[in-house]
């Protein structure tokens, strides 16, 4: 497996430098500091460069596993939600337009036509829904290395647009289900650890996704020591295309901000498929899913905020970006201690 190599070392050091120089108690700007430290770092500058052009990349997709009663909503709200991310008119459009962060909405694997939409949101279609996890693989060999290749390119086109920060959002009924499955696979655990309410399951509703996710990592339960495997098998063409959106951000170096559950399943099986990819990658937000946290514990971050969210969409890192932005700030602009002039 190919190795990527972490922000130079060197930089890091010039930035916790600087940062400690500061004319401001030693550890007085706590997270603050650290991330501004990641930051510089990822940019290999010190004083950082301010952050003009964060980029939202939502990869939306259905899920056959969302016939199976593990969602509180029906499946057509995906492409119902897509329409709406077009007309800006979404959680996620409120917050990006609030914090300056463009948003790109592409359809991987959503089980509509989605008649009259821009054909650049279609562009990348791997196919019309996933296989029901439980009973068949969610893809086929082929599809997964298509989603991969796709969720490059499109890194790729966001970094040549001049992104100095990615995100990725996500968008499908039932992805919490797959998701959850990737993280088990992943930490080598039970369903019984991982599964969550997702949009607010109770009762046997939530018994039966616990049940179903068990069942497909039983199914596969010889093939989930390979991410490729993994990826085939339990994830989707949205959840495979974010997994290379991840990947390449990494190899290209471009700092990237998680989201909740669906964003760091993906980051897990990225580091699975590439180590070192994690030292690029910020946690944006915990959200109230189980498998996020466990997921994020093995990749050693700890997320910018904890406001309970559970929207998905990118949602959770675009209400980080401001905190980012004053990570950076202090970095750039407080004075340092040998600056300071004597009184008078």
């Amino acid at each position: 497996m190919p190795v990527i190599s972490p922000p130079d070392r060197a930089v890091h050091d010039l930035a916790r430098q600087r940062l400690y120089d500061l004319a401001t108690p030693p550890g007085a700007l706590g997270r603050l500091g650290e991330l501004a430290v990641w930051y510089a770092a990822a940019h290999g500058q010190v004083p950082p460069p301010q952050l003009d052009n964060p980029r939202l990349v939502i990869f939306a997709g259905d899920h056959g596993v969302a016939g199976h009663g593990v969602s509180a909503f029906p499946p057509a709200i995906t492409p119902a939600m897509v329409r709406t991310f077009l007309a800006g008119g979404a959680g996620v459009n409120a917050l990006a337009a609030a914090h300056g962060v463009a948003v790109r909405v592409l359809d991987l694997g959503v089980d509509d036509d989605l008649v009259g939409v821009p054909a650049a949101v279609l562009a990348h279609k791997v196919r019309r829904g996933s296989g029901a996890l439980h009973l068949e693989d969610a893809l086929t060999p082929a599809e997964t290395e298509r989603a991969l290749a796709a969720g490059r390119q499109v890194a790729a086109e966001e970094i040549a647009a001049g992104a100095q920060l990615l995100m990725t959002g996500d968008m499908g009924i039932g992805n919490t289900t797959p998701a959850s499955a990737m993280v088990a696979a992943g930490l080598g655990l039970p369903a019984s650890e991982v599964t969550g309410r997702g949009t607010g399951l109770v009762g046997d509703a939530l018994t039966r996704k616990q049940e179903l996710i068990q069942q497909a990592l039983d199914r596969t339960r010889d093939r989930l020591d390979d991410p490729m495997q993994t990826l085939t098998a339990l994830s989707s063409a949205d959840l495979a295309a974010t997994t290379g959106f991840l990947l390449a951000a990494a190899e290209a170096g471009v700092p990237v901000l998680l989201d909740g559950l669906m964003s760091v399943a993906c980051a897990l099986t990225a580091e699975r498929l590439a180590p070192g990819a994690t030292a690029w990658f910020a946690a944006g937000h915990r959200s109230t899913e189980p498998a996020q946290t466990l997921a994020l514990d093995k990749l050693g971050l700890e997320p910018v905020l904890d406001l309970g969210m559970r929207l998905g969409e990118g949602s959770g890192a675009v209400a980080a970006v401001p905190v980012l932005r004053s990570a950076i700030a202090v970095l750039r602009d407080v004075a340092l201690l040998s600056d300071l002039q004597p009184g008078g």
